[in-house]
């Protein structure tokens, strides 16, 4: 399997090129910004770029949607419970972040659904709280955590749709039940070191002890 963390745009999202080096299949999750560096890093790769996963449906994640799919012909996928939000950010939110509107999600999918590319398997684990829909993709070894869970710290729960008590049970009943070798794969690059573990942030994340 091949993975490549890839920091973009001025939030410091982190975008991730997830892919099969076998059969060429591959996709992107949260291609926030600089489009073109991503798809060259997928052909330097032998990589093609079959979907486009948002972990959720906030601006900072959702903005290069539209570039992306159209360079690569994409399909997008989101969780079913932020396509709307995929779709309707205010317009004075997209001037703020020099965003384009995100076209719709093509495909939709819900807790415990599988998204496949060659023979990569993620599973997907809905973890709200942070958005309504946000979800955490899972494949042994890795997990890609969106602005759920970040290293040593959380994603925020004051935004429209958001619960810290949802979130907080999502991470502690999902994320942490995973092994503790599993390396967690943040949404931002906002701590001391870009990735981290479960077992980690179990026994080092102040906020879910």
């Amino acid at each position: 399997m091949f993975v490549k963390q890839i920091q973009v745009s001025a939030m410091a999202v982190f975008a991730y090129l997830v892919g099969d080096q076998i059969t060429g299949d591959a996709l992107v999750i949260d291609p926030a910004a600089d489009i073109k560096g991503i798809i060259a890093e997928a052909k330097k790769n032998n990589l093609r770029i079959n979907y486009i996963v948002n972990t959720h449906g906030h601006v900072d994640h959702i903005s290069g949607n539209t570039e992306m799919q159209k360079e690569t012909g994409a399909k997008i996928i989101v969780h079913e419970d932020d396509s709307i939000m995929l779709t309707h950010t205010p317009a004075m939110i997209l001037r703020m972040f020099g965003a384009k509107a995100s076209p719709p999600a093509d495909i939709l999918v819900k807790d415990g659904d599988t998204i496949s590319v060659g023979n990569v398997e993620l599973k997907v684990i809905h973890t709200p709280g942070h958005s309504p829909g946000g979800i955490s993709l899972y494949t042994p070894g890795y997990v890609f955590t969106g602005d759920t869970l970040f290293v040593e710290a959380v994603g925020r729960t004051d935004l429209p749709g958001g619960s810290w008590q949802t979130m907080y049970k999502a991470i502690k009943e999902k994320l942490f039940c995973l092994p503790d070798d599993t390396k967690v794969m943040p949404g931002h690059n906002y701590g001391r070191m870009p990735t981290s573990t479960i077992g980690h942030e179990k026994t080092c994340n102040p906020f879910v002890q």
